[in-house]
């Protein structure tokens, strides 16, 4: 379904957490990079934004499946603190907060992500 609806592909970043042992890193000297996990299908919709808000506004809406691959790759065990412990989305070569991420569930189920985001 996501796919018919649009079908895009999304970015999140996450901080790499594995640094040199050296001291300027301790220092906060040396950036320690970011991690980009892919997410695709999504189907992106735009928000409206008010006029004293932010430029843009979006809601991606994520696939469960596309989520799961995502906690197994990352070694996070919820959805929650996936989004939680990202830095942001990368969406046509933008780089969008995390402001609002809700959960739709199906007999009990997670089956989409929600996530709300704004440049």
């Amino acid at each position: 379904m996501l796919n018919t609806l649009g079908g895009d592909q999304v970015i999140l970043l996450f901080p790499l957490l594995l640094m040199p042992n050296d001291p300027s890193v301790q220092l906060g000297l040396v950036d320690p990079g970011v991690e980009q996990v892919p997410f695709s299908p999504v189907v992106v919709r735009p928000l409206v934004t008010p006029s004293s808000g932010p430029r843009r506004r979006l809601e991606f809406l994520i696939s469960s499946t596309a989520v799961s691959i995502a906690l197994t790759s990352q070694n996070i065990a919820t959805a929650e603190a996936l989004f939680e412990s990202s830095l942001g989305v990368m969406f046509d070569n933008d780089l969008f907060h995390i402001e609002d991420v809700a959960t739709e569930y199906f007999a009990g189920t997670a089956y989409l992500y929600k996530v709300t985001a704004v440049e």
